[in-house]
C-alpha cells in the first residue's frame, strides 16, 4: 500500500482507517530505561539546543521529564516543550510549536501513530529534518515508516530500551 498525502495548508495528514487496517496500530510507548536514556543523551554530542516534544501518555510524558533532567548541564539548553494529542484534527499548531524555535535538534518520546501523523505535518508544512531528530524507543517500529512514508521519517534515529541505536533508512 502506497500513501498518499496531498500538500496544502488546509489538508490534515491524517493515516487513513484503510492504512491502519493494513499495517495494524502499533502499539502505545512502554516506559523508557535507564540505558535507553543514556544512550539517547549519548546520540546528541555536540549538540546544545534542542526542542523536547512527547505525546500526552504517561509513558511518554515520563520519558520526557526524564530527559529534561538528564539534560541539565552548563552549555545545554532545551528551548522549549511541545506536546501533542494521540489524534488532532489537524498537526499544523503542534508542527510549529516544534519548528518555530529552530532548535539544534529534536528529542521526541511518543507513540508511533501519532508521531507518523505528526512528522508527515513537519515535512510538508515546516523546515523539520527528520536527521536532526532523535527520538525514545517507543519510535523504533517498523509500522513508523510505513505510515508515515519512508522519505518522511528517514534519517530518524534513537535509542533502543537495551541502550543500542536504531535509525530510520530508506528502502
Amino acid at each position: 500500500m502506497t500513501l498518499r498525502y496531498e500538500r496544502g495548508p488546509s489538508r490534515s495528514p491524517l493515516v487513513a482507517a484503510a492504512e491502519l487496517a493494513a499495517y495494524g496500530e502499533p502499539s502505545q510507548p512502554s516506559r523508557h530505561t535507564d540505558a535507553e536514556l543514556a544512550a539517547l543523551i549519548g546520540l546528541l554530542t555536540g549538540i546544545q539546543t534542542v526542542v523536547v516534544g512527547h505525546g500526552r501518555d504517561d509513558a511518554s510524558r515520563a520519558a520526557a521529564r526524564a530527559f529534561a533532567t538528564a539534560w541539565q548541564r552548563p552549555g545545554r539548553e532545551i528551548i522549549t516543550t511541545v506536546d501533542w494529542p494521540e489524534t488532532a484534527a489537524s498537526w499544523l499548531r503542534a508542527a510549529r510549536r516544534l519548528t518555530a524555535p529552530a532548535p539544534d535538534a529534536w528529542v521526541v518520546a511518543a507513540a508511533p501513530l501519532g508521531f507518523a501523523q505528526l512528522s508527515r505535518r513537519l515535512r510538508y508544512s515546516t523546515g523539520w529534518d527528520p536527521r536532526r531528530t532523535f527520538a525514545f524507543a517507543s519510535l523504533h517500529d517498523a509500522r513508523l515508516p510505513a505510515l508515515a512514508g519512508p522519505e518522511t521519517v528517514c534519517g530518524l534515529r534513537g535509542a533502543t530500551a537495551d541502550g543500542g541505536f536504531w535509525e530510520t533508512r530508506p528502502r
